[in-house]
């Protein structure tokens, strides 16, 4: 059977296992890269380093935006132009994305090195942070190139059809991440700047097997002269990634905003500044961990869902979006059980403090994580706007949570609660941002049920 066939008519649950596992395993590798940094760096620098790597979190975040974006917009029009039987299409549409993501790397390098300080400032460096922050940030940001191009090479691989190389890839540089984290920082005792040359390492490693694996491309073909970009093609990458981007960018601004208020609202309680700036970011990026096991699931998905819409194969793609969102739930009930009734457990594994330190980092998890569950309706709804081409639905998803309602949230609930109303916000933007995806997704299903009874599509 070719790939196509099997896009097609293999059975949706076997489907989302194929390509949904590895891609959890791709994403939780990329957490991991933080958190292993995060580890070594508490264990032997102290949380002043684990608060470095929480305002340097904006600089991964801002790779991550450019980088999903042409990578999520060009694995979409691919899948779309497939389903459609347009080979050419494909193949332009994929040199065209790898072009941009070289380009945008190289640019997002030069940005971050040149305004490096007043950056961290602005994502919340205190004076004591910033040396530390300096140190890693200047060194992460070398490996941006090497970010972009894995994720949009490994993204291809992906939509071509073989999850699992990319899962390997993305293991194959986490592990050595790790080896060479614990080289740097203990042995060599580098520090912070050993933690970050490790990451860059590992990355690297990953994106040299994506490039490998090129020319091996089954129903993508790569040329070296569909690299030559077109207005055409770059406009529809983009508006198909540009809910990815807003994401991530939302993110950001949740960031930055987080981190402020944390040390504002920090300083006014008895935990000071430095410790909720470091516990808030701790939390963050184990949040990461949970929508890493979630998002695998849907975005691995997401040239099943494109293909089978562009082949007017409506049933199944209605079946995909059942599934998805009870595999999704399932494990956001596991994941926030664990996080409520082990928070000290977890906390721990980034450093040993003081009781007062402890204190805050309980109550800021149980806070923080206790409706993750619920955000499977989210990621679901996210792709398959995304997926099958209808990139406004999935743009009002991806500002929902992040701008119109956690943003709103961060700023007002503090002023009423302090330190605990920034926990709070968290639950409260799950909560609406929820509702607003379930309201989409029904309307949604109901119109692919319209569109099936009415024999326009199988």
């Amino acid at each position: 059977m070719t790939q196509e066939n099997i896009l097609g008519t293999k059975p949706i649950p076997r489907l989302l296992l194929q390509f949904g596992i590895p891609s959890v395993v791709s994403f939780l590798v990329n957490s991991i890269y933080n958190i292993v940094d995060q580890i070594f760096i508490g264990q032997r620098v102290g949380y002043l380093g684990n608060a470095a790597t929480t305002v340097t979190f904006p600089f991964v975040t801002i790779s991550l935006a450019v980088s999903l974006m042409i990578s999520h917009g060009t694995a979409a029009n691919v899948g779309l132009s497939l389903g459609r039987k347009e080979q050419e299409r494909a193949d332009r549409t994929m040199a065209n994305g790898f072009c941009m993501a070289l380009i945008m790397g190289f640019v997002m390098l030069a940005i971050g090195q040149i305004f490096l300080v007043p950056m961290l400032r602005v994502f919340g460096a205190t004076d004591k942070v910033l040396p530390y922050a300096i140190d890693y940030a200047r060194y992460y940001i070398i490996g941006i190139p090497f970010t972009t191009i894995g994720i949009m090479v490994n993204d291809e691989i992906r939509a071509d059809g073989n999850p699992a190389f990319t899962m390997k890839s993305m293991l194959a540089g986490a592990v050595f991440n790790i080896v060479f984290d614990y080289i740097f920082v203990f042995p060599l005792n580098m520090g912070v700047t050993g933690a970050a040359l490790a990451t860059i390492m590992g990355q690297f490693i990953t994106m040299v097997l994506g490039l490998w694996y090129l020319p091996r491309l089954k129903t993508i073909h790569f040329r070296r002269e569909n690299m030559r970009l077109q207005p055409q093609i770059v406009k529809s990458i983009l508006l198909l990634g540009l809910s990815s981007f807003i994401t991530q960018v939302a993110m950001l601004f949740m960031q930055i905003i987080l981190n402020r208020q944390a040390v504002k609202y920090g300083a006014l309680s008895k935990y000071g500044p430095e410790i909720p700036l470091t516990v808030f970011g701790i939390i963050i990026k184990i949040n990461q961990i949970m929508m890493s096991l979630i998002m695998g699931i849907t975005t691995g998905n997401q040239p099943v869902f494109s293909y089978n819409y562009g082949a007017r194969k409506y049933t199944r793609v209605r079946d995909l979006v059942k599934v998805c969102m009870i595999v999704t739930t399932i494990i956001g009930v596991i994941g926030t059980f664990c996080l409520q009734m082990f928070p000290q457990q977890i906390i721990s594994i980034f450093g040993q403090e003081d009781a007062l330190y402890n204190e805050f980092a309980v109550m800021a998890m149980r806070n923080m994580t206790f409706l993750i569950f619920i955000l499977g309706v989210q990621t679901t709804a996210s792709v398959y706007f995304q997926a099958v081409g209808k990139p406004k639905g999935s743009v009002v998803i991806s500002l929902s949570r992040q701008i119109a309602f956690m943003i709103p949230l961060l700023l007002i609930l503090p002023l009423f609660l302090g330190v605990r109303g920034v926990m709070l916000a968290f639950p409260g933007a799950d909560i609406a941002a929820v509702t607003l995806c379930s309201i989409m997704l029904i309307r949604e299903i109901m119109n692919l049920n319209r569109m099936i009874a009415a024999g326009e599509g199988q």
